[in-house]
This record gives C-alpha cells, sequence and structure tokens, in this order.
C-alpha cells in the first residue's frame, strides 16, 4: 500500500483518533518507512519537516497509537522501545550488537505449554522476542 497524509486522515479516523496536523505527521512516519522505530527517531524525522513538534506530543501520540491498537508498542530490552507499524501476528529478531529489529513471520515459530491463566483473563496476544548478539 502506498501510504500518504491524505490516507493517514481515514487510518486514523478508523481507529478512533482525532487526526491533529501531528498525529498525520507520526502516523506518516511510522507506515511510510515500515520500521521499528523508537520515539525519538519518530520526534528526529517528524521535526526533519515539521519542527514545532514536542517530545511529549510525539510521545502521548505514540502511546494513544498503542492504547488504540494502530501500532505494536515493543520493549527489547528496559532502555529501549520501538513502535511497530504491522499489527498483523509476528514476532521478532533482536541484533543487540547493532540495534536493529526485524520481523519473523508467525509461521516460523509455535508457542506450546503455556501455563493455566488466572481465572477471568483470556490471552490478548503473544509478543516473541529472539536476541541475538555476535559471537566471540
Amino acid at each position: 500500500m502506498l501510504y500518504t497524509r491524505d490516507n493517514m486522515i481515514g487510518l486514523l479516523r478508523g481507529h478512533d483518533i482525532n487526526p491533529t496536523h501531528q498525529r498525520i505527521e507520526i502516523a506518516y512516519v511510522l507506515f511510510s518507512r515500515q520500521e521499528h522505530l523508537s520515539a525519538d527517531q519518530v520526534m528526529a524525522f517528524v521535526n526533519t519537516h515539521h519542527s514545532e513538534t514536542s517530545k511529549a506530543t510525539v510521545y502521548n501520540t505514540l502511546k494513544l497509537f498503542v492504547e488504540k491498537g494502530l501500532v505494536r508498542e515493543l520493549i527489547v530490552d528496559p532502555s529501549k522501545v520501538f513502535y511497530d507499524p504491522n499489527t498483523h501476528p509476528h514476532h521478532h529478531l533482536y541484533e543487540i550488537d547493532t540495534g536493529k529489529l526485524s520481523d519473523i513471520g508467525a509461521e516460523y515459530m509455535q508457542v506450546s505449554g503455556l501455563p493455566p491463566l488466572p481465572a477471568g483473563t483470556v490471552i490478548e496476544g503473544i509478543d516473541l522476542i529472539v536476541r541475538v548478539r555476535l559471537a566471540s
């Protein structure tokens, strides 16, 4: 799909998000690049064209996008959080040495033997992150 700022408006509205100028730009950065980006990377890309977007706006918008199911938040370690515009079932490979995060198709990994769930709960999703580093 070709992502434009115009079709970002429909995408945001489809997720019950009011399409403000900053939200459109943040969505455009995430979806047009189709990469796993950190909040700081999103802010840097947005501010190359629209320097009025604050760090608080970027963080609050990303939080809203996650809450509305528009993007996935991936915590690869306590200091690294990425935002993924691909919300279809899939997993991730994280290269510790380079910081690169890439998709692994859901068909390549299967989970079995889950522990019993607490009463009254259901599984919302499973996120697997395979962390690799260069062999010494």
